[in-house]
């Protein structure tokens, strides 16, 4: 199969959420052996159109990332020259949809609109011409999927489709040291590592150990304060460690706490759940992490820190596990798998084949 990956902005510009979800299903399903092509503003050098790396073939529509314009008026006609059998565009910018749209009716290859909603969904006039443009959108939760359907997208025309995580690959790794509590996040302003800091503090008569991964503007705010709180001599600040280390922290630790304000998709807690860890989530209204512990024995949902400090000694009387096979679901094979799927029957559907 040729899929035509489409968005004007790569993770080779800028490492965000939502470029990095794009370029994670792009690897997925060029790792099952199927050509993969991506259609975005060039990142190389040399001035050539087209560029190899790593098995993907990366399409140069627009010379640099203030060719915005020519991105879209060109992008149609570059799709229908490719001749994919389906076309996946994201959501950033909007126009871009609309032009992908057209490329794929071009082309006579579906579109199917991955929406992964980090910074929230706009409700613009692009916005919502955009959105029912695609033959299918995919979002990571129930979350952003509630945030595209109030733009007056039907619920079956949207799929909740997860980031995905390797099973064996934690199996692989050797557990770490053992602490009780541990988070990992970006130290920015949404974080809100305050609300388990000050839970943490209530427990200062008991013994425990606490690890936080992760780096940022705030993190030496929330450093000061662990030290106003009296309870630094139990908190390691570890900073940004490789996925491998934080695989071998998960694996040794009882509780991951998850506090943050917004999260369209808790990757780095799903990573710690299936390596054993106990999920303990304070609710937000913009963050879907309590839609991974709804309905689970060894998962708490908690709505402010009295309720955080009594969950973190509930889960100290839970046994502690490496691994757990529960989240199968959410494995790299499954979710490619998904996938392919959905392209194969948007092409029935669409009449393409």
């Amino acid at each position: 199969m040729r899929v035509a990956f489409v968005s004007f902005e790569t993770v080779h510009h800028r490492d965000t959420e939502t470029n990095r979800r794009l370029q994670s299903i792009l690897e997925l399903v060029r790792d099952r052996g199927h050509e993969v092509h991506h259609f975005c503003c060039a990142f190389w050098g040399g001035g050539h159109d087209v560029f190899e790396r790593d098995g993907v073939t990366y399409h140069g529509v627009a010379s640099s990332l203030d060719s915005k314009s020519a991105f879209l008026l060109r992008l149609p006609l570059a799709l229908s020259a490719a001749a994919p059998d389906v076309v996946h565009v994201g959501e950033r910018p909007p126009e871009q949809v609309v032009a992908a749209s057209v490329g794929g009716t071009l082309a006579r290859a579906p579109t199917i609109l991955e929406w992964y909603g980090d910074g929230g969904v706009a409700d613009g006039w692009w916005t919502r011409r955009a959105a029912g443009r695609p033959d299918r959108i995919v979002a990571p939760s129930n979350l952003v999927a509630t945030w595209i359907r109030e733009l007056g997208i039907g619920g079956d025309a949207i799929d909740v489709v997860p980031n995905s995580i390797d099973l064996d690959r934690i199996q692989r790794v050797s557990p770490d040291d053992r602490v009780d509590v541990i988070y990992a996040r970006r130290l920015d302003e949404d974080a809100n590592l305050e609300s388990l800091l000050l839970a943490l503090a209530e427990l200062r008569d008991r013994d425990w150990r606490a690890t936080i991964v992760g780096d940022g503007p705030e993190r030496a705010t929330y450093e000061r304060l662990a030290s106003d709180l009296r309870i630094d001599d139990r908190i390691e600040f570890a900073g940004d460690l490789p996925l491998e280390e934080r695989i071998a922290a998960y694996r040794g630790a009882h509780v991951f706490a998850q506090t943050a304000d917004h999260c369209v998709f808790p990757t780095e807690m799903l990573w710690a759940l299936a390596a054993g860890c106990i999920g303990v989530v304070e609710y937000h209204a913009d963050s879907s992490a309590h839609e991974l512990v709804e309905g689970w024995d060894r998962g708490f949902r908690t709505t402010s820190e009295d309720e955080l400090t009594d969950a973190i000694v509930a889960a100290g009387d839970l046994e502690h596990r490496e691994y757990d096979d529960r989240f199968a679901e959410f494995d790299r094979d499954v979710v490619r798998d998904r996938y392919l799927t959905a392209y194969r029957a948007l092409q029935e559907s669409s009449g393409f084949l």
